[in-house]
């Protein structure tokens, strides 16, 4: 039976590999609490290294990204690689190519990288450490995602989806912008999937289909059990609120689309949940969380 090391742990995409894999023998380890070099890895067969710093915060210094981030991943992978683990398995970003791009075909797993924070400047150096562990009793898979949502998120999709739950009207409709996400029951499954064949490389796993933020928002308006109005602001002021808020208005009226051809290709696969049903069990969680919170009081 194939044994799963998850370092770091609580995580959000550590609760739902749990819940989702098809695995059953899996530990989680905190690396806040443990130094690399004291873990016992040779009880396992693969690492799945899921500890980080993983939103950009100007309270946190970028040193400290890459002290997470690229500095500790490495030093785990070495002592993996030391104890005689043949797998080892690092959860990357998109954010690794930048945030801007001007190109008219999709990003792809062999597109140029250009990160523009910490946060992916410090992923995309782990990556290439990495990269220089791996030989042939080493493999290394590498799995870049854009945001990962689904039950119990939180950060940007939890902030959004209460933004939702109280305003009825939002000045979000009609765009025709495209980004990726990822449920997270679909990255587990990628992730099972890299597993069993055990397949090395990079590898970009995310939901079937883009999708605008109208759509996103009307899921989850739907699953809520809201009539929520969306209407379009006139450009003037899309402009000028980009100018006060660029990132915020990026993420809402850009787009940030990719492909993943040779990763599908690569492990045969196709995730199995559309984003609206990831949609659907996200919301439903987070009232039966509401609902929760409201009777403990």
């Amino acid at each position: 039976m194939t044994k799963v090391l998850i370092t770091g742990t609580h995580s959000f995409v550590g609760n739902n590999f749990r819940k989702y894999s098809k695995f059953s023998d899996i530990e989680e380890i905190s690396l806040f609490e443990n130094k690399p070099e004291e873990i016992e890895f040779d009880r396992f067969d693969v690492v799945l290294h899921l500890a980080a710093i993983v939103h950009q915060s100007k309270d946190t210094p970028e040193s400290e990204y890459f002290r997470v981030n690229r500095d500790l991943c490495l030093r785990v992978a070495e002592q993996s690689k030391k104890s005689g683990i043949k797998h080892f398995i690092f959860l990357s970003t998109v954010k690794v190519y930048g945030e801007h791009y001007t190109g008219t075909w999709l990003r792809n797993e062999n597109s140029n990288c250009n990160p523009e924070d910490a946060y992916g400047k410090s992923k995309l150096e782990a990556e290439k450490g990495l990269k220089k562990l791996e030989d042939s009793e080493f493999r290394v898979s590498i799995i870049r995602t854009p945001l990962v949502y689904g039950e119990g998120v939180k950060a940007n999709m939890l902030s959004l989806t209460k933004l939702v739950d109280i305003l009825p009207l939002l000045p979000l409709g009609n765009l025709k912008n495209k980004r990726n996400f990822t449920f997270a029951g679909n990255l587990v499954g990628y992730i099972d999937r890299i597993i069993e064949k055990n397949a090395s490389g990079t590898f970009i796993a995310m939901d079937e289909n883009a999708i605008s933020t109208s759509e996103l928002l009307s899921m989850i308006s739907k699953y809520l059990g809201k009539r929520t109005v969306l209407f379009r602001l006139p450009s003037l002021f899309v402009k000028i609120a980009g100018l006060v808020y660029p990132e915020i208005i990026e993420r809402l009226y850009g787009s940030l689309e990719f492909e993943n051809l040779k990763t599908k290709a690569a492990l045969s696969y196709r995730p199995p949940f559309t984003t609206e049903e990831g949609i659907k069990k996200m919301v439903l969680y987070y009232l039966e969380n509401k609902r929760k919170e409201r009777h403990s009081y």
